[in-house]
């Protein structure tokens, strides 16, 4: 993966450049070779700030650390870039498997196929000479239909979150923090609005944004 740097008031080292080939080169291995990306390094008064931009064939990520050092500020943009790329991929995988599983609920079983079907009874006046009594007609078995179920889905180890990427550093009203966690592609953030109260905006199954008040 081509990666563009640039820094505005910093200075890059050869540690971060390192650091940041190591991140691109582990999404890079899930995007494809044909994805680019550009790092922006820059400094907010006493905050580092880190700016990851990946634009993949079909879709742009977008990934902001922010912290007391230009390390830890591009270890958090770098996750958060990654996640989303995990994400995405889960999702595209997700999409596929369901027409196949469908597929196969929808076929028969086997004990429908297999169902023994009724002989049919044999004409008297085909054979007079044969003396036997005409048997009764056989009573046809019953088919039991077997229900198949679904294999269950794998249980997905939990995600730690930094606090740097699930905490807002600046007050946000209720419009922005929405706003930022649409842009940011972000499903927890925690923020205090200019009045200070305490407020926590997750994103539910549905994918559907719900804000908690904390007390």
């Amino acid at each position: 993966m081509e990666v563009e740097f640039t820094a505005r008031q910093v200075k890059i080292t050869r540690d971060l450049r390192t650091q940041a080939e190591e991140g691109m080169e582990r999404i890079g291995l899930i995007l494809g070779k044909s994805a680019n990306a550009s790092i922006v390094f820059s400094a907010q008064k006493h905050l580092q700030i880190v700016e990851v931009t990946i634009q993949a064939r079909l879709h742009t990520i977008v990934a902001t650390g922010k912290a007391g050092t230009l390390q830890s500020a591009l270890r958090q943009a770098i996750e958060h870039a990654e996640s989303q790329v995990r994400r995405r991929r889960d999702r595209r995988m997700a999409i596929k498997r369901k027409p196949q599983q469908e597929k196969a609920l929808a076929e028969p079983s086997p004990a429908r196929r297999k169902t023994r079907a009724v002989q049919p009874l044999k004409d008297v006046s085909e054979d007079v000479s044969e003396e036997k009594p005409v048997r009764a007609e056989r009573k046809a078995r019953a088919a039991i239909a077997v229900h198949t179920f679904p294999a269950r889905k794998a249980v997905v180890e939990p995600r730690i979150v930094t606090s740097g990427e699930a905490f807002a550093l600046k007050p946000m009203t209720m419009e922005e923090a929405v706003k930022d966690a649409e842009f940011r592609d972000r499903d927890l953030l925690i923020f205090h609005n200019p009045d200070g109260e305490l407020f926590v905006l997750h994103r539910r199954r549905d994918g559907q944004l719900e804000l908690v008040e904390i007390p």
